[in-house]
């Protein structure tokens, strides 16, 4: 019952294609009526849960799609490939976008370690990979539906929204992507950190060195440890966090050089064949033929 009440309100607030803001910090809505072939994209840290419809994500050629009653979850920085391939008039696409904020997330997984029981022996394990899908149970419906409905009112959003989206969060770290969220959340996640340091820092020299050194492993064992989570070596990470970064930005109007320096490339000509290695095409070719919203992605 939760779930088509959110429905019902994420229709009623969600006039045009793309992403709508719904007045809730991290929270908006999104609708598809047009099919959208998967594109390179850069997912931060979010939850992505549909309604009606269905979407698609590809990772390292794994490819992930899901419909309504299901959400995905990406708790690190990732570049991926996404669309909705199946979007259309008479099958349109809504959802929600639910942006994890790390700081409150990290404090809800290590309250849920602190009060012991099942969440604490896991602690230690290797980090699943980094996208995981998963069906809605009660908890998450339930939070998701007290979050929303608040949007109507400014008042509500500014004394009850940090709770509600507090129990949003729980619910998600609880559920059945919770492995994959508290692990990469939880205290002493060493990869987790070096992801965020990745894609905070594109313009900054990348040592693989350095971040073995602040991890604290061996080579290989961080390297193990990465490709696990990641799909990618880090270097690969890297260089797929910086071109899907700099196709987006050209799409969404960036010349090509502002593209390239903006993702932390000095040499045009390696930005080029990068590019061109990557996606079959140069990036004037690419600039040229991009026609579709890049809202979606």
């Amino acid at each position: 019952m939760s779930a088509q009440q959110i429905k019902h309100l994420i229709e009623a607030a969600t006039n045009a294609e793309g992403l709508t803001e719904t007045g809730i910090k991290g929270i908006q809505f999104f609708r598809a009526t047009q099919a959208m072939p998967c594109a390179p994209a850069v997912y931060e840290t979010c939850v992505i849960a549909i309604v009606s419809g269905s979407k698609e994500v590809v990772l390292q050629g794994t490819r992930y799609v899901y419909d309504q009653g299901e959400y995905l979850c990406c708790p690190m920085s990732m570049p991926i490939y996404a669309g909705t391939p199946e979007a259309s008039l008479e099958n349109p696409l809504y959802g929600v976008l639910i942006s994890l904020e790390p700081r409150h997330m990290a404090e809800i997984a290590l309250e849920m370690v602190n009060a012991g029981g099942l969440f604490r022996a896991e602690q230690q394990g290797d980090l699943v990979q980094g996208i995981k899908l998963a069906r809605w149970d009660e908890t998450f419906s339930t939070a998701l539906l007290r979050l929303l409905q608040l949007i109507d009112s400014e008042v509500e959003i500014a004394v009850l929204s940090e709770v509600r989206l507090r129990e949003v969060y729980y619910a998600i770290l609880k559920g059945e992507v919770g492995l994959v969220a508290r692990q990469a959340f939880g205290v002493g996640n060493a990869i987790a950190r070096s992801i965020v340091d990745l894609s905070s820092n594109l313009n900054a020299r990348v040592s693989v060195g350095d971040l073995v050194a602040r991890a604290d492993m061996s080579r290989a064992v961080f390297h193990r440890k990465f490709k696990q989570a990641t799909m990618m070596s880090p270097i690969q990470f890297v260089k797929s966090l910086r071109l899907n970064n700099a196709v987006m930005k050209i799409a969404g109007g960036a010349s090509i050089s502002e593209a390239a320096m903006g993702v932390g490339y000095i040499s045009s000509s390696q930005f080029s064949r990068e590019f061109k290695r990557a996606y079959g095409q140069s990036p004037r070719q690419w600039s040229d033929a991009q026609k579709q919203p890049q809202a979606l992605v």
